[in-house]
């Protein structure tokens, strides 16, 4: 009954316009804040010139940042810039005071006077890394040494620029020696954190509160730490409450974006064009700061063999700088990138060795008992031969496959099938050695449970699936079970919303906080229960050899993807898109409906239109009416099915979800599109103009 869908717990208020959005905070006194932001990619600040401040209005700069640094990882980034800029829109100064448009007008009038430094503008310039990883399994030189053939191919990814529908936000206020910053975000104690150490306070002088957030797609991972900082700061030195709210263009040009990539796979293969080896280049654009690129980094090159059983692999992995916005948290987290890469990469060895691509991939198919990529070990069923099969059912893929072969014409077809997975939680020993969840359940004395734990619903139904856990195990309707946006000074820290372990790794603190609960029932009595991650050991991680289990239990998809091509203008639209997932049990089969489609939708954009560019250091499609995503217009029903596959470790048997949904869709449109064009695609988004020059 857990996945019977119900009414969201949020809905009445975000559907009757209730709901508090940041935007929607007023305070009496309350200053709104402007950023000056650098205009050169990388140079050295030689003066400003500040324009003369009506009363009421200040200035926050570096010199008010007892400790200028962005606590995310390192604190390697500046809150705001002295001496040296980096990229082009890097915050070099904020003005402050009580009308916006005045504020935003003195912004204006600031000068900055820059020489110019080198810079390094794109990911084939860069020659310096910030993270690097280098690892090999089996006997990759041997294998080398004796293949037939050596096949090599150079695939690249894109910027994508996470779109969500409210912009960054927050809202600073100092009152009785006391910061708190209320923003749109998704992990209340990295901005916590980061204040704490830019503020050097103590954690008792910090409080941090999630407003209703409108979407964030890992985008409000790690930047709310840059403006809970500056709006922490500014509250402080002035004593007043400090606003400051991005337009769409500030928001698309200055925030974090999927990192771009490059990969460069060598292939070892027997006679029989059997894969032995392969030997992989793995490249990710950074930007100019560091951020969350290593841990993305990471997840990336545990995408890099996909589904497919590999007997030698040898992986160099970095990070590259350059004097451009910084990148980070994406939906997928580095797999994206590499599963298009492999997916791809697959496909086209399939048509060297004459063979139809799936037949192919079903050989290097991974199976329970399987080891890993890293040496790790696939415990729990493995329901690919399963889900394939549905595909099939429901699309008649192969069949359309062979039929598109050597088409004629103006308009041809084509359709794509991607195989693919996701490590469920951190990577590694994280949630062990660094996350530490707690959770806390009370009951108070009107029978009403409250949930207190860090995670924030930006839109995903966590509100919804958390309560729907509690009220099962407890037995209680579900409108007796309360949950609001976290508060630091209420909430344990039960870890951020990433990962996508809110469900598997939180919602199983959840399920047994409950039974406690439910085994200690009290009628009439307030009672408290908290609950400590117990991690599950496995073959120990070890970060410096990329080598055991990277994660407790891995999600499952196949996409299938059919496309109409007009040969005459490069447009393509959507015949068909089928999606086939092991999520483990669905907590709510309407929430996991919405995340199936809109991940689904969100690949395809990625996959296709979503265009952005990077020129001489500043991001050229910076509003909506530029970057192009999909909306409902150029969409189709999409068919998608959930295959039940029960994991021990969460709740109910839930596993991870969220991240898994997008990461198909773009391989599986580009392999449509390679079969409609009978043309190989080894880089995305394969716009209409990228259709053309195939043609």
């Amino acid at each position: 009954m857990i996945s019977q869908s119900v009414v969201k717990k949020d809905h009445v208020e975000k559907m009757s316009g209730q709901a508090s959005y940041i935007a929607d905070y007023r305070y009496p006194d309350m200053l709104y804040a402007k950023l000056v932001r650098s205009e050169k990619a990388h140079a050295r600040i030689v003066s400003i010139e500040r324009p003369k401040l009506p009363d009421g209005y200040g200035i926050v700069d570096a010199d008010d940042v007892p400790k200028n640094g962005i606590k995310v990882i390192k604190a390697e980034q500046p809150v705001f810039a002295k001496g040296e800029t980096r990229f082009i829109g890097e915050a070099i100064l904020m003005i402050v005071g009580p009308e916006k448009e005045q504020v935003e007008r003195l912004a204006k009038q600031v000068k900055v006077t820059y020489e110019d430094l080198p810079a390094v503008l794109s990911l084939e310039e860069s020659i310096t890394s910030c993270v690097k990883y280098e690892f090999e399994h089996g006997e990759v030189t041997e294998q080398f040494a004796k293949a037939a053939t050596v096949y090599e191919e150079v695939f690249h990814t894109g910027y994508q620029e996470q779109a969500y529908i409210e912009p960054q936000g927050a809202i600073g206020l100092y009152e009785k020696d006391k910061v708190t910053m209320i923003g749109s975000l998704q992990c209340p104690y990295y901005v916590k954190s980061a204040i704490e150490y830019a503020l050097e306070e103590a954690p008792d002088n910090v409080q941090v509160i999630q407003s209703t957030t409108g979407g964030a797609f890992g985008g409000k991972e790690d930047y709310p730490s840059l403006l809970g900082c500056l709006v922490a700061v500014a509250a402080k030195k002035f004593k007043k409450p400090v606003r400051i709210i991005f337009d769409r263009r500030e928001d698309i040009a200055v925030t974090t974006k999927r990192h771009p990539a490059k990969f460069v796979y060598k292939v070892a293969l027997n006679e029989n064009n059997e894969i032995l080896a392969m030997d992989i280049d793995a490249r990710l654009d950074g930007g100019a700061y560091e951020g969350l690129s290593s841990v993305v980094l990471q997840r990336s090159l545990l995408a890099l063999t996909g589904v497919y059983k590999i007997p030698a692999i040898r992986v160099i992995g970095q990070v590259m700088e350059t004097n451009t916005v910084p990148n980070g948290a994406f939906r997928g987290f580095g797999a994206p990138q590499s599963f298009f890469a492999i997916e791809l990469l697959m496909t086209h060895l399939a048509k060297n060795a004459g063979m139809a691509a799936l037949d192919y991939k079903k050989k290097y198919m991974v199976r329970q008992g399987d080891k890993t990529l890293t040496k790790g070990e696939f415990r729990y069923p493995i329901l690919l031969p399963e889900m394939i099969e549905e595909a099939e059912k429901l699309s008649h893929y192969s069949e359309k496959e062979a039929f598109y072969r050597n088409q004629k014409g103006r308009y041809k077809k084509g359709i794509g099938m991607s195989i693919f997975l996701h490590g469920c939680g951190f990577t590694g020993s994280a949630e062990k050695d660094h996350i530490k969840s707690v959770l806390k359940m009370v009951r108070y004395e009107d029978g009403t449970v409250e949930i207190l734990a860090s995670n924030t619903d930006m839109g995903q139904g966590l509100k919804t699936t958390f309560a729907k856990i509690a009220a099962e195990v407890l037995e209680i309707p579900l409108e007796q079970i309360r949950i609001v946006n976290p508060d630091t000074d209420r909430v344990p820290n039960s870890g951020p919303t990433v990962a996508s372990r809110s469900i598997m790794v939180v919602g199983k603190l959840i399920e047994r906080a409950a039974k406690k609960l439910k085994k200690d029932y009290k009628k009439g009595v307030y009672q408290e229960v908290v609950e400590h991650y117990v991690h599950t050991e496995m073959i120990p991680w070890d970060i410096n050899t990329f080598s055991g289990d990277a994660y407790p239990t891995y999600s499952w998809g196949i996409n299938v993807v059919e496309t109409e091509v007009d040969t005459l203008t490069g447009q393509s639209k959507l015949l068909g898109v089928w999606g086939i997932f092991d999520v483990g049990t669905a907590i709510d089969e309407t929430i996991m409906k919405g995340q199936m489609e809109g991940g689904m939708l969100q690949g395809l954009g990625y996959g296709s239109c979503e265009k952005m560019e990077n020129v001489g250091g500043v991001i050229k499609q910076a509003s909506m009416t530029d970057y192009i995503i999909p909306t409902a217009k150029d969409t189709i029903p999409f068919v998608t099915k959930l295959i039940d596959n029960p994991y021990e470790g969460g709740p109910f048997g839930a596993k991870g979800a969220g991240e898994l949904t997008i990461i198909g869709a773009a391989p599986a449109y580009a392999e449509a599109i390679e079969c409609a064009m009978g043309q190989r695609v080894s880089s995305i988004p394969v716009t209409p103009e990228k259709i053309l020059d195939l043609i």
